[in-house]
Order: structure tokens, then C-alpha cells, then sequence
């Protein structure tokens, strides 16, 4: 059988890629996008490097964003997320990538999707996996969305123009509420194992946090030497499980989160390159799909960040004291320092997130067309 082809763009959110489709270009019946998703990225692939697709063998590289007109009144566009799993034929729309969603609001403007005028749009992204607002600025160069700047983020090589990025009202983006459990730390039977404290906290996408020390570890291990550790891994999945089952949350491959955080001290990068204790506030590291991400992602450093402002959280523990709870929170993590800030605050006695903000930096790498077997979408 012959191919199909789609109009679609290859872009780079942040420490993240995907391929990012005009919803208008996709079938009508949204049972069939797996399919699609599935034969664009290449995966089920048993071997793990999607060679048969866009996708680049980790979770990080296996994305995909649709965007379109919005439905929601406080927002110009919509965004869908889909994170494709490499090994398995799976796709999971329940959280959302905020890498990706750094790009959206440039695709947008690039597109004709909405119209900007001057040198500096404000786009409003309605993100339909979590039902979030997201406010993107970004700089506007000639109508297109600027890609040169002075912005060096992380884990991406070169410096680009920075994206700001403000998720409004972020908490109780999968289960609808801040603390799904109610507690600032909860201690979790693990079988096999037995208790652990954790804090399970709900912010741009639900998460949960536990001590590195609580593992046995530093906080500061690269991801490689992690990954190959294969009782962490299934501790940490087992772990996630527990936590999800806490938070009242369907468990699926990418959600909750789960990371673990240490407080700040000397640490190596992927690149060779090292800081001291000096230079953060917390070290951190996070699993996704499996793997420990090379960069954390970045609704997971906004959770992270939400966490060590709220009041005995295991990551409000670990962090660096600070007076002012608005400040910035440098967080160390593989790839580099990320840096993020959050309001939070106790309303009537409980605890709320106003907002929790990161600057990024996208660029679109090409464009045309994706060819998808037509026994795939057959099948």
C-alpha cells in the first residue's frame, strides 16, 4: 500500500522535540490519531531507537502537539499533547509536556493561527490534557516569532530568544486539587520494600517527590548510572504506583511524575562541566517512561518549584531557605541549572498556587509534510 502524507511541523520546545500538527489537518475521528501518532514517531519499536519514525528513542524526543482554533474563552489557541511510548504501541494524553508548550504559542504566530502586532505577542494556550492556561511572550520579528537571543537554556546547545512561560493556576491540573491527599507528606506502603514519605503534589501536571537519601542515594547521580540500576527503577515504579493510587489518579506510563531531590551540593553535568553547592538550591532528578531525565521536564520543575514552596514538603525540606517564597528557585539537575519561580500561598488555610513561571527557548526546525503507511491507519 502506498503512503499517506500530512502537513506537519518538526519543532524544539525547550529540552524537548515533536512534531506538531494543524488539528484541521487530522481526522475528524480522534480514534484514529494513535495510529497516526504511532507510524509518524515509529514506535512500537523493541529495539528503542525509532529509526522507522521522527521519534529519537527516548521520551523526550517521542511527542507529539496538535494545535487549533480554542475552545475556552480565555484562550486563542488550543493545544493537545500526546507523549508516545517507545517500545509499546501506546499513547498517553493524560498530562501535559511543558517543553512543548513553549513552542505552541509561536506555531500559532507563525502560522496565521492568531495575529500579533508590534515586536512582542502574548498568546493564551489552552492546554486540553489538563485544562490549564498557559500565558506565552516571546519576541515578534517581522510577524514570525523570533528564534535569535541571548537565552543559553540548559541541556540545548547555543542560545536562543527567551519564552515566557506562566502556567495560571497550575494546581490541580490531573486530579483537581493542590494536595490530592490532603497532606503536605504522606508515607506510602510499598511492597516488598516498605514505607516511604513522599509529597504528592498536583501542579501543571500531578507529581510526587521523595528523598534521594530515602533511596539510598545523593541526589547528585547521573541518569545513565541510574537507569542501569534496575532495582531503583522498579522501586521508583513501584513507588508511582502507590502514589497514584494516594492521589486518586489513574496511573498510566507518564503520570505522576516521580522525582527525588536532595539539598544542594557539589554536582558534575552531562557535559563535564560542574558546579558547587553554591550555585543552587536544590538538586533534583525525575524519572519519565522509564528513564531519568537527561533535563528535567518542565511542568515537572514547576512542580518541583510549587513543592518547595509549600510549607514540609520532602522538597520544601531539601530546598535552600529562603525569606521570600517568590524568589527564584535554582534547581540541579543533569543538563544544568534550571531556573523557576512560583507563587504560593495559604488561602483560608489551604494551600494555593497563583502561578508558577520559566523562561525557555523554541525553534522550528522544518516543516512539510509526514508520511504515514496507509496499511497503518488501515489497521
Amino acid at each position: 500500500m502506498k503512503q499517506v502524507r500530512i502537513p506537519a511541523a518538526f519543532i524544539r520546545g525547550g529540552t524537548s522535540n515533536a512534531i506538531v500538527f494543524h488539528q484541521k489537518d487530522l481526522p475528524e475521528d480522534r480514534a484514529q490519531w494513535d495510529a497516526v501518532f504511532l507510524a509518524a514517531i515509529g514506535s512500537p519499536d523493541p529495539n528503542g531507537r525509532q529509526l522507522n519514525g521522527m521519534g529519537g528513542g527516548i521520551s523526550s524526543l517521542s511527542k507529539v502537539c496538535v494545535v487549533g482554533p480554542s475552545s475556552h474563552p480565555d484562550a486563542d489557541i488550543d493545544y493537545t499533547f500526546a507523549q508516545v511510548a517507545v517500545r509499546d504501541a501506546m499513547v498517553d494524553y493524560a498530562g501535559n509536556c511543558g517543553n512543548m508548550s513553549s513552542a505552541m504559542g509561536p506555531f500559532a504566530v507563525d502560522e496565521g493561527l492568531v495575529s500579533v502586532e508590534g515586536d512582542e505577542a502574548l498568546i493564551r494556550i489552552h492546554n486540553t490534557n489538563t485544562k490549564k492556561i498557559i500565558h506565552a511572550r516571546f519576541s515578534v520579528d517581522e510577524g514570525f516569532a523570533a528564534v535569535d537571543g541571548i537565552l543559553e537554556l540548559p541541556g540545548v546547545s547555543g542560545t536562543g530568544s527567551p519564552v515566557s512561560m506562566e502556567f495560571v493556576a497550575p494546581g490541580g491540573a490531573g486530579t483537581g486539587t493542590l494536595l490530592p491527599t490532603g497532606n503536605v507528606t504522606d508515607t506510602l506502603d510499598i511492597e516488598g520494600h516498605g514505607s516511604i514519605e513522599a509529597s504528592l503534589v498536583d501542579a501543571a501536571n500531578p507529581g510526587m517527590f521523595v528523598a534521594a537519601s530515602d533511596l539510598g542515594l545523593i541526589g547528585n547521580e547521573m541518569p545513565a548510572d541510574l537507569d542501569a540500576r534496575e532495582d531503583l527503577m522498579a522501586l521508583l515504579q513501584a513507588i508511582r504506583k502507590a502514589g497514584a493510587a494516594a492521589m486518586g489518579f489513574p496511573f498510566s506510563p507518564a503520570l505522576p511524575m516521580i522525582g527525588f531531590v536532595a539539598p544542594p551540593r557539589d554536582a558534575a553535568f552531562l557535559s563535564g562541566e560542574t558546579v558547587t553547592a553554591d550555585d543552587g538550591d536544590l538538586l533534583g532528578r525525575m524519572v519519565s517512561m522509564g528513564n531519568i531525565h537527561r533535563a528535567l521536564p518542565l511542568t515537572g520543575s514547576l512542580c518541583m518549584t510549587v513543592a518547595a514552596r509549600i510549607e514540609g514538603t520532602v522538597v520544601h525540606r531539601a530546598a535552600r531557605h529562603t525569606v521570600d517564597p517568590k524568589s527564584e528557585l535554582r534547581i540541579v539537575q543533569p543538563s544544568g541549572v534550571i531556573v523557576c519561580t512560583a507563587d504560593v500561598g495559604q488561602v483560608e488555610g489551604a494551600w494555593h498556587a497563583e502561578k508558577a513561571a520559566v523562561m525557555r527557548t523554541q525553534r522550528r526546525l522544518f516543516d512539510g509534510y509526514v508520511y504515514i503507511p496507509a496499511s497503518a491507519l488501515a489497521a
